[in-house]
C-alpha cells in the first residue's frame, strides 16, 4: 500500500482530521474497513485466478479466504503503516503475498500475466463498488449527519485506497504485479533479466517515491480513475 494522502486531499479539497492522535483515530475509523477489503480481496483474487488456471497452492494454504488475519504481515500490515501514518504524509506497507507455484499453471507465461493482473482488477472493481455506495447515498439525498458524513468518508477512502493500490501495483517493477505482467510479456531472456532486479524492487520504488519521480509517472493514472469514480459517486 502506498498513499500520498495529503496530495489527494489537497487536489480534491477533501477535509479530514489532521494527523494527531484524535485525527489518526478518526481516519482509522473510516479507513479500516476499506483497507481490509482492499488488501484481502486483492490477494484472494490472485489465488482464485491461479486456482482456476491449475495451481491450488493458495487454496491448500488456506489463503482463499476473506479473513484478513490470514493475509496480515505483522510488520508490513500493522507496524510500518501505523508509524508512518503518525509521523509522515505517506503510508507504506504490504500484505502477506498469496503463494503461487507458477509451474503448476497450465500455460505458465500467459497465466502468470492473468494471475498478476487479477489483483489490480479486483481493486478497481472495489473502487467501483464504493462509488456506487456513495452514489446511492447521493441519490437518496441523505441528510447531513454524523453517520452519513462517516459513511461518505468511508466511500471516499474506499475509492482512494483501491485506485492507488491498483495503479501502484501495476508499476512494471518486480515483485509488483506490473513486474509480473511485464515478465510474462517479454521474451524469456529479457524476462530473466527483469527477475534479477526483484530483490531490489522495493528499494527502487522507495527511491522513486522520495525523488518525486514516482508521482510524475502514476499521478495522471490515479487522478483519471479518481475523477471517474467520483463522478459515478456524484462526489465530483
Amino acid at each position: 500500500v502506498l498513499i500520498s494522502e495529503n496530495r489527494i486531499r489537497s487536489e480534491y479539497n477533501i477535509q479530514m482530521p489532521g494527523i494527531d492522535i484524535a485525527g489518526f483515530l478518526g481516519i482509522l475509523s473510516v479507513a479500516i474497513i476499506p483497507v481490509l477489503f482492499a488488501v484481502t480481496l486483492h490477494e484472494v483474487a490472485h489465488g482464485w485466478v491461479a486456482m482456476k488456471l491449475g495451481d491450488r497452492t493458495a487454496e491448500m494454504a488456506g489463503r482463499l479466504t476473506v479473513n484478513p488475519i490470514k493475509h496480515v504481515d505483522p510488520m508490513g500490515t500493522v507496524v510500518v503503516p501505523m508509524v508512518l501514518a503518525l509521523f509522515t504524509p505517506f503510508i507504506f506497507g504490504w500484505a502477506k503475498p498469496v503463494p503461487v507455484a507458477f509451474h503448476n499453471l497450465r500455460q505458465p507465461r500467459r497465466d502468470m500475466v492473468l494471475v498478476a493482473v487479477a489483483g489490480p482488477i479486483a481493486n478497481l472493481l472495489m473502487a467501483l463498488g464504493w462509488a456506487f455506495i456513495g452514489g446511492l447515498m447521493s441519490s437518496l439525498s441523505m441528510t447531513a449527519s454524523g453517520f452519513s458524513d462517516w459513511l461518505t468518508g468511508m466511500c471516499l477512502f474506499g475509492i482512494h485506497i483501491n485506485v492507488i493500490l491498483a495503479i501502484f501495483n501495476m508499476l512494471p517493477i518486480p515483485p509488483l504485479d506490473g513486474g509480473r505482467v511485464l515478465a510474462g510479456l517479454l521474451p524469456p531472456r529479457n524476462a530473466l533479466l527483469l527477475h534479477r532486479i526483484e530483490p531490489f524492487g522495493f528499494m527502487i520504488v522507495i527511491g522513486l517515491m522520495f525523488t518525486g519521480l514516482l508521482w510524475t509517472f502514476i499521478d495522471p493514472f490515479i487522478f483519471f480513475f479518481l475523477d471517474f469514480f467520483f463522478s459515478v459517486a456524484g462526489l465530483a
